[in-house]
């Protein structure tokens, strides 16, 4: 997705009319885009075989936790690899795909602040989320609210594995990178899965104080739905890429507990905040049931509280590249020139509101050391 502004300045998000007619096909026939890329592992058989999937790395948690720039300052490592904005909408292709975007001149374009206006310049070669697709097209329920996503070291499915580990072989091979990498917020719920399929990954799973996270998701839920309101091709263009978190099409993950459908009728019925605040509790409560009971995970986990982060980006950021076995070279001085507490928007919400809010999370909230 790019994004243009007005003479008068307000922004609104813009998807090009060839990639919606496009996202659509690959929409509607699944099945054939992955036999595309079946073939398209086949003619790179041989060269795939020399490449090593090495401790993957997985940036996840619920959106609005700082996940993206984490994203965008561990791509710049010289090692690592991931998804840019230029491989949608064929991403089961990413090879032939990208083969073509070359040679069509498409990746120059000036960075332009992202969709979310939250102040992060994109380009075509800035690195996105992008798998979500990928594992929709094989967990076809992975985004109904009635059935559990979770996905664990008993989930077996042959083929998407395969499917998958070729598809980062090629993003490797693409990219000349050495270290794979992902943000997912959908990840959230399949740590043990990964884990299983990558017993060396490394995951960093953000966490951001529930008053300013519930603040920041309202605000961009409304955002996402006046600009799908005013253009369909938005709203197609967030459910092909995956996005489900805010929105019209707006579903909560199902982490397996049942109050998953009162989520549901709270937003339904207006009931933003409380919405939001039982949602957060239920994902990094989730979160928190599954490192307690694993220390293999829990051990390829670090957390990293978005409030710390801001407050010693260099500190934190230097954490971060420890966790993930990554040489610093210049990227903590980075993350201190880039990250800072966000002042494009404060929480307006009453004493009252603020108080459900604390009520609704606070349990939750102290097991990761905030007061609750």
């Amino acid at each position: 997705m790019s994004e243009r502004h007005d003479v008068a300045g307000a922004d609104t998000m813009q998807v090009p009319g060839w990639q919606d007619f496009l996202g659509g096909l690959v929409e509607r026939h699944p099945r054939l885009w992955l036999k595309l890329g079946d073939w398209e592992t086949g003619l790179l058989r041989e060269r795939l075989e020399a490449v090593a999937i090495e401790r993957p790395l997985y940036v996840t948690g619920l959106a609005r936790s700082g996940s993206t720039i984490l994203l965008e300052l561990l791509s710049r490592h010289p090692e690592v690899a991931t998804h840019r904005y230029r491989d949608f909408p064929a991403l089961p292709t990413p090879w032939a795909w990208n083969w073509f975007v070359d040679r069509a001149g498409g990746t120059e374009a000036p960075a332009k602040e992202r969709a979310h206006q939250d102040g992060i310049a994109v380009t075509p070669e800035s690195p996105e989320a992008f798998e979500e697709p990928l594992w929709s097209a094989f967990f076809p329920e992975a985004h109904d609210p009635a059935a559990s996503s979770v996905l664990d070291a008993e989930t077996e499915h042959p083929e998407f594995e395969a499917f998958y580990r070729d598809h980062l072989r090629k993003l490797l091979l693409l990219r000349g990178g050495t270290r794979y990498l992902a943000k997912g917020n959908y990840n959230v719920t399949r740590l043990g899965y990964l884990l299983k399929l990558f017993p060396d990954a490394r995951f960093v799973l953000p966490i951001r104080d529930p008053l300013w996270h519930v603040a920041s998701l309202m605000k961009q839920h409304r955002l996402f739905c006046e600009e799908e309101t005013r253009d369909e091709k938005v709203r197609r263009h967030m459910r092909r890429s995956g996005h489900f978190e805010f929105g019209l099409d707006r579903q909560p993950v199902n982490t397996g507990d049942p109050r998953v459908g009162e989520v549901v009728r709270l937003w339904e019925q207006g009931r933003e905040v409380e919405g939001w605040a039982l949602y957060w509790s239920l994902l990094y409560g989730h979160v928190a049931d599954r490192l307690e009971a694993d220390p293999a995970l829990r051990q390829a986990t670090l957390v990293l509280r978005y409030e710390a982060f801001c407050a010693e980006p260099r500190t934190g950021f230097a954490a971060v590249l420890r966790h993930c076995r990554l040489e610093p070279g210049a990227l903590p001085a980075e993350a201190a020139a880039r990250v800072r507490h966000p002042s494009y928007y404060r929480p307006s919400f009453t004493l009252r509101e603020e108080a459900t809010i604390r009520s609704m999370t606070g349990a939750v909230a102290r097991r990761f050391g905030y007061p609750g």
